[in-house]
């Protein structure tokens, strides 16, 4: 079941559940030009095909795939994403330090404050490393309106994403999230992650010296 979660001027932001475990797919479609970025092509292909015929709709445009980027490398953010790229021959977005470990070849390797663009709109890649090495939120900043982080599992509500108790890891992430999003976004992001609810920036700042004292 798909949910448009914005309609914005430029374009619309819409999100699906997939797999048992929540996996977020969001895919955004610019109005005018009907170019689509999909984030995420967690699983079940028929659904994720559904979700780009729905968003048809939102653009009196021929709607195109034109890119299909991934936050990070672990297995359960992956299993359509072979399936898809075949099914539309979209070029694929990773980054850099985890493009290999995709079941497809990445054609757009992501370092920070890379720029994805499309016709309609632009993605900021942000690499926040800890949860696997290359994992990248991708940003949206609206003209005179919100920004929408994209933070795959490096950010939730109520923590970053899991360093499997390694303390090195774990500081690094809390560091580059602190730094690279709470340190450089307003407090009215919103941010979009890889499964569950969405949160903002300002709802989860205050929480950031509590995370790193319990360290997860």
């Amino acid at each position: 079941m798909d949910s448009l979660l914005y309609d914005l001027p430029a374009l619309t932001i819409r999100s699906i559940s997939v797999s048992e475990m929540d996996n977020n797919v969001y895919l955004l479609t610019a109005k005018a030009s009907g170019e689509q970025v999909l984030i995420d092509a967690a699983d079940d292909l028929p659904a994720v095909q559904r979700l780009l015929q729905d968003a048809a709709a939102d653009t009196s445009a021929t709607p195109r795939l034109a890119l299909i980027a991934t936050t990070h490398q672990h297995w359960d953010h992956v299993r359509a994403l072979k399936e898809l790229a075949e099914a539309t021959g979209a070029p694929t977005a990773a980054g850099v330090d985890d493009a290999d470990a995709l079941p497809v070849p990445v054609n757009q390797r992501l370092g920070h404050r890379d720029i994805l663009a499309v016709d309609g709109f632009e993605l900021a890649a942000v690499h926040l490393r800890g949860h696997t090495p290359g994992s990248i939120a991708y940003v949206y900043e609206e003209p005179r309106g919100l920004t929408h982080i994209f933070s795959g599992d490096s950010l939730f509500p109520g923590g970053v994403g899991n360093t499997q108790k390694d303390p090195e890891r774990f500081n690094q992430l809390l560091d580059d999230v602190t730094e690279r999003l709470f340190g450089t976004y307003p407090d009215s992001a919103v941010v979009h992650p890889g499964h569950g609810k969405a949160t903002t920036l300002g709802a989860e700042r205050p929480h950031l010296e509590e995370w790193r004292k319990r360290g997860w």
